[in-house]
């Protein structure tokens, strides 16, 4: 009787979930049993990890054996977990010198030829063995790079289990972490768009650079044709770099999905999912283990609904608690799982269902009266800005490019940073209403103009604080360290009334 222990991990979500592999092998009619809720892939661990051990010329105890996966009331899934129990056996069957894995977590799929496989999730999973003490780790080759991000951990990148099993015994050497690749520097895609490209429509650029330089929420309403989308799509090249912590949290998340792209983040996301996106798709979910949505894929970056009013009412309504939280909470039985949702919300509309709006528009009343019912007034009211756009003009110059205006907003982003420093935000957009009043200061002549603004826009009491944070935004933006009454007057008139 013999028993080995290993420490692995297994993904929930987009965390890391530290999991203690316990192999016992005794006498007894051969078998092979596991237990602590696995999935069927880690249930089916067994052939993979039977034909990769017989590969590698190594032998296969034909004796009773029993893997415990503890913690055993968190389900366990994936086939991460599969070169710990291949090294827990061999220990547990004396084909591994007693007690090598002391302190070491391994994490790796096997291929039936006794190849180390990549595993999704991997900067998650080696963040939660760090956590749990574990100073080493064993990960699959091709996911050497992404497990050394985790500071503080010694990675050992293998690509066999027979290598493995020579390095624990001593008889080789352990390799280095494979360079990242190297990135394609040139832009593609969104990434090559330009604002000089685009002409007139000086309130809505206006409103996108606010956008991104406060964080806030933005709604542009107009018929077709007239540049809305043609602008959004522009917005990820003003957009401010991603600081360190920022940069390492968007890489988890594309790792936990699938789409490492071999090196830390660089650019801050933007997701524009299609308008037939179901609800768990758009904020997360699913049947067994919920899986993230769009709006965690969009952490830290851009969410772009084009044509808002086509998306299901009960999808837009589920975005109103991630959009006041940033966070999305998903229970299902037997796990409630946390996402991260910080992201900001840009989104473009037609102004009814026919598109040309006043005067134009044939729609009769009930059609527009439906129409404007698919956007609830508490989920528009969580806009800061709602503009409506209008046809450049023929004889409207080129706007300023990209590069002038990400300058701006580059130093606009750093005095937030600066004034916030102590606090546990770091934008204009992110200021809690209780803080608003201290940390977004009106002298007298500021104090008269929102009281102005909120008279004749009827404002609620989460859009008189949104006034507030993008007259704010204009300050900064402006490099003025008090915000003027004029900042109020254009904050107000960037909060239009969007639809008749």
């Amino acid at each position: 009787m013999a028993l080995a222990i290993v420490r692995s991990a297994t993904l929930l979500g987009v965390e890391g979930q530290p999991i203690t592999v316990e192999v016992h092998v005794s006498n007894g009619l051969p078998g092979y049993t596991v237990v602590g809720l696995p999935d069927t892939a880690v249930r089916e661990s067994r052939d993979r990890v039977r034909a990769a051990c017989l590969s590698s010329g190594l032998e296969w105890a034909l004796k009773k054996v029993t893997i415990n996966l503890a913690p055993s009331g968190v389900r366990k899934s994936g086939a991460g977990l599969d070169l710990a129990v291949a090294v827990a056996l061999l220990e547990a069957s004396g084909q591994l010198p007693s007690g090598c894995l002391e302190g070491v977590g391994v994490l790796g799929e096997l291929g039936l030829d006794g190849s180390v496989r990549s595993v999704p999730g991997m900067l998650s999973l080696v963040a939660a063995l760090a956590d749990s003490g574990v100073r080493t780790v064993v990960v699959p080759r091709l996911d050497g790079y992404e497990a050394s991000l985790v500071r503080a951990l010694r990675v050992r990148p293998v690509g066999h289990l027979g290598e493995l099993v020579d390095c624990l015994k001593g008889e080789a050497t352990w390799g280095a972490v494979a360079a990242p690749a190297e990135r394609d520097d040139e832009p593609s895609g969104d990434e090559a768009l330009d604002l000089g490209d685009v002409r007139g429509l000086i309130t809505a650029r206006l409103a996108l650079e606010l956008s991104a330089a406060g964080g806030h929420h933005l709604l542009l309403v107009g018929p077709p044709g007239v540049g809305k989308t043609m602008l959004s799509r522009r917005l990820p090249s003003i957009l401010p770099p991603l600081t360190y912590d920022e940069a390492f949290e968007v890489t988890r998340i594309q790792s936990a999905m699938g789409d490492f792209m071999g090196s830390l983040a660089e650019r801050r996301p933007f997701r524009a999912p299609h308008h037939t996106a179901t609800t768990p798709a758009l904020v997360g979910g699913g049947s067994a283990i919920p899986r993230p949505g769009e709006v965690t894929r969009a952490h830290r970056g851009v969410l772009f609904l084009d044509e808002l009013g086509e998306f299901r009412p009960s999808s837009l309504d589920a975005l109103r608690q991630p959009l006041e939280e940033r966070v999305i909470r998903i229970a299902r039985h037997p796990v409630a799982l946390e996402f991260p949702a910080h992201f900001t919300l840009v989104a473009t509309s037609n102004p009814c269902p026919c598109g040309l709006g006043p005067p134009a528009c044939g729609c009769d009343d009930a059609k527009r009266a439906r129409y404007k019912r698919r956007l609830s007034a508490p989920l528009l009211d969580r806009f800061d800005l709602r503009v409506l756009v209008t046809s450049p003009e023929s004889r409207d110059a080129p706007g300023e490019v990209s590069s002038t205006v990400a300058e701006r907003v580059g130093h606009a982003v750093e005095r937030q940073q600066a004034r916030y420093a102590a606090r546990p935000w770091q934008r204009n957009a992110e200021v809690p209403a209780g803080a608003v009043a201290t940390d977004i200061p009106l002298n007298g002549d500021a104090i008269d103009a929102i009281l102005d603004v909120a008279e004749r826009c009827a404002l609620s009491g989460r859009g008189l604080s949104g006034v507030r944070r993008v007259a704010r935004t204009l300050a900064d933006v402006e490099g003025s360290p008090s915000i003027l009454p004029e900042h109020v007057l254009s904050a107000g008139e960037l909060r239009q009334e969007v639809f008749e």
